[in-house]
């Protein structure tokens, strides 16, 4: 499953691209073995300062793939039909440990696990005709994946409860509107956007990678307070004046 994930860098920018079009990009376990490796292979680069999580075809992210959840529901507690969610999971779970700061560029459709793939990055641009929607209740599935937490912490409750409770789907450009995504663009202008924006963290790695860590550690969840940030930002601040300073920045 490599070539359903690849990975390319230039600029101090890496693009890690699902490419499964023919099932709308759907998480097989190979696949998602194959996300995890292609988020090793960025965060042991250190000149890569911004990533972007795209996809090939008219959709981001069908979610988990049908043939997978369907083993697992066969029998839930067999250790591989275990092991393979749980793979699924790491995937997602894994970009939103990536060292860089992250953006998602979404077309199409965006559901499930994929709306979680999307949740784990930083940022969002999205087309201003995708839909994004939560799509476990309408299937007869609990939300998995950390899901609950990873809308919750995105948008309010009530937007959190009309995407999960209800099956509310949300276009691109509702979706800025509500807070879940940065820019909602033409669908071909949706992968420039997003380089474009990925371009500053991408010019000071070593930087975006400890603003990112500083910032994912306290806005949560959960938030820490202020005088905790305080002291928490003060010695990479230190260091990047420091760095300046010596005319390494």
């Amino acid at each position: 499953m490599a070539d359903e994930i690849t990975l390319e860098s230039a600029g101090g920018t890496a693009v890690i691209t699902m490419r499964a079009p023919g099932r709308r990009n759907a998480l097989t376990v190979g696949m998602a073995h194959a996300m995890v490796a292609a988020c090793d292979e960025v965060d042991a680069d250190p000149s890569i300062g911004a990533v972007v999580i795209a996809a090939e075809g008219a959709y981001f992210c069908a979610g988990g793939d049908r043939e997978t959840l369907a083993v697992v529901g066969r029998d839930p507690a067999d250790p591989a039909a275990y092991a393979g969610l749980t793979a699924i999971y790491e995937a997602f779970a894994r970009v939103g440990r990536l060292e860089p700061p992250t953006i998602a560029a979404i077309r199409g459709g965006c559901v499930g696990a994929g709306t979680n793939l999307a949740l784990a990055t930083d940022l969002r641009v999205v087309a201003d005709d995708a839909k994004l929607l939560s799509g476990f209740l309408p299937i007869g599935l609990h939300p998995g994946g950390g899901h609950s937490l990873l809308i919750s912490r995105a948008v309010g409750r009530e937007t959190a409860n009309a995407m999960q409770l209800f099956g509310a789907v949300v276009t691109g450009a509702r979706a800025v509107e509500l807070g879940l995504a940065w820019a909602a663009v033409p669908s071909a202008e949706v992968d420039t956007t997003a380089l474009e924006l990925a371009a500053t963290p991408a010019a000071d790695p070593e930087l975006a990678r400890r603003t990112a860590r500083s910032m994912r550690t306290i806005a949560g969840p959960p938030a820490i307070s202020w005088p905790a940030a305080l002291d928490l930002e003060r010695a990479s601040q230190r260091w990047s004046m420091r760095r300046r300073a010596l005319g390494a920045g």
